[in-house]
C-alpha cells in the first residue's frame, strides 16, 4: 500500500499525540524545564521535529508506503494501542503526578515513533526516533520530582 505526498495516517497520530501536551501546556502555565543540559534540551526539540515531520513527509525514502500487509496492520494497531495508553496515562497524570506515569508519557510517544519507522521501513525516521527517546527520557528524568 502506497501513501501519498503526506502520510494522512501519520498526521492523525502526531496530531493525536500533541493534543495531550497542548492541554497539559494550557494548565501548566510557566512551567519550568529543569534540564540544564542545553545539548539534550536541543537534541530532543531537533529529534521531536525531525519525528513530526518524517511521520508526515516521505523525505530520505523513494517508496511511502507499507511493504507488506503485516506491516500496514502492526502499524494501526500499534498506534491505536499506544495512543489509547498515551492518553489514559495522560488523563491518569493530571489526577496525580507521578515519576513513573512521568516516565510512560515519555517512552510511549518514542515506542510510536520507533513503531511508525520500523513499519514504514523510513529508517531516517527510526533514527530520529531513536535520538528523540534518548533524549526525552534524559530531560524527562532531569524534570521529576525527588521522591
Amino acid at each position: 500500500m502506497r501513501i501519498g505526498l503526506i502520510n494522512l495516517l501519520g498526521l492523525a497520530v502526531v496530531v493525536l499525540m500533541l493534543i495531550p501536551n497542548i492541554i497539559y501546556a494550557i494548565k501548566n502555565r510557566g512551567g519550568k524545564n529543569l534540564c540544564t543540559n542545553k545539548l539534550m534540551n536541543l537534541t530532543e526539540q531537533v529529534g521531536l521535529y525531525g519525528c513530526i515531520v518524517l511521520m508526515c513527509l516521505p523525505l530520505g525514502i523513494r517508496k511511502f508506503g507499507f511493504h507488506t500487509l503485516a506491516d500496514l496492520f502492526i502499524y494501526l494497531g500499534g498506534n491505536v494501542m499506544l495512543l489509547a495508553a498515551y492518553w489514559v496515562v495522560f488523563a491518569l497524570y493530571l489526577k496525580k503526578k507521578t515519576p513513573r506515569r512521568a516516565m510512560a508519557l515519555a517512552v510511549i510517544p518514542c515506542c510510536i515513533f520507533l513503531l511508525c519507522g520500523i513499519t514504514l521501513w523510513h529508517w531516517l525516521l527510526v533514527v530520529f526516533g531513536a535520538v528523540f527517546a534518548r533524549a526525552h527520557i534524559y530531560v524527562t528524568k532531569k524534570n521529576l520530582p525527588e521522591e
